[in-house]
């Protein structure tokens, strides 16, 4: 239900005027906390004005993206504007088929280099009419299969990069399909070969199988330190829950009948997304490129092209004008 900034003002008085505590009071009012503390930071910060709902309008990423991506595989610097004005001009900037939400403009708590924490979580995928065993031992007697046909992708992210480490999709979400994934991501990123001083800690909510014992006792015979988010406050997995959207924008597109097309399809936009999307959070590069270091190097290289380009206009000008 959307409210007119005068009804969530009002809202705020009844709060602050109120004998009950705030949560009794939201809940006999229909709001949830969480909205409510929206409205009221925004009120302090705003006033009147900052309570009006604002359309929701995407980021243009993508010319970046055309931008770096020409600069490295051409060798001649574009800027991010000249890619939007000559594709508008020729009439091929669409509409966004997605709006992108942000959870916070920035991550608190930044890492300064890989391997220092990962995100990790499950997101749930649909594979359309596709049976499982049923979970009740009793019912399994009885039915056999039951068409649920949903899985669960765990995935382990890296928080400074954004690359996706290892990944699993599970048809159960419980302790062991996430040690499983820790320990792909484990192998992938070399660190149960060699001895570490500082392990890598491992950022989740507080999900059944990410508070069990024995994902408990896991960690603490690989030496990972656990860090559970706050509940209620994306902010704290705002990555990883980026990455869901990202990926089910892509990939929810097309219907699925069998779980290996599922998998066959993540699989590739992982290596999509880890080796050839550019992200504007990390400079324009992709995350393979900052995890494996490669970053500065190619930072050095558009530096260098972009100099070179704006010598070679400004001669071309100097001759057409001479």
């Amino acid at each position: 239900m959307r409210y007119a900034a005068s009804e969530k003002l009002e809202i705020i008085r009844l709060v602050e005027q109120a004998h009950l505590p705030v949560r009794k009071t939201l809940e006999k009012l229909g709001v949830s906390r969480a909205t409510f503390y929206r409205w009221y930071d925004l009120y302090q910060t705003g006033g009147l004005e900052a309570l009006e709902d604002k359309p929701s309008r995407p980021l243009r990423v993508w010319n970046r993206e055309l931008a770096a991506q020409f600069t490295d595989t051409k060798s001649y610097f574009v800027s991010e504007a000249s890619v939007y004005r000559l594709l508008k001009a020729h009439d091929l900037v669409p509409s966004p088929a997605f709006i992108v939400v942000k959870a916070a403009d920035v991550f608190k708590d930044k890492t300064s280099a890989p391997n220092q924490l990962c995100q990790t979580d499950f997101t749930y995928l649909k594979v359309i009419g596709w049976a499982k065993p049923a979970k009740d031992p009793a019912m399994r007697s009885i039915v056999g299969w039951q068409a649920e046909g949903w899985f669960y992708l765990s995935t382990i992210l890296d928080d400074f990069s954004r690359f996706i480490i290892a990944w699993k999709l599970c048809a159960t979400m419980k302790a062991k399909d996430v040690a499983e994934t820790l320990n792909l991501a484990l192998q992938a990123s070399g660190l149960n070969q060699v001895h570490v001083i500082h392990r890598p800690r491992l950022l989740s909510d507080n999900g059944s199988s990410y508070i069990s014992g024995d994902l408990a006792k896991w960690l603490g015979e690989h030496k990972i330190a656990h860090i559970r988010g706050a509940p209620c406050h994306p902010q704290t997995r705002g990555k990883i829950e980026r990455w869901h959207q990202t990926l089910k924008n892509r990939i929810m597109l097309e219907n699925y009948y069998f779980p290996s097309e599922l998998e066959a399809q993540i699989g590739g936009f992982i290596d999509y997304y880890n080796n050839r999307r550019y992200h504007e959070s990390l400079n324009n590069l992709t995350p393979a490129d900052v995890y494996f270091g490669r970053g500065s190097n190619i930072l050095s290289e558009r530096e260098r092209i972009k100099h070179l380009t704006i010598q070679n206009r400004r001669l071309q000008n100097q001759l057409n004008a001479a």
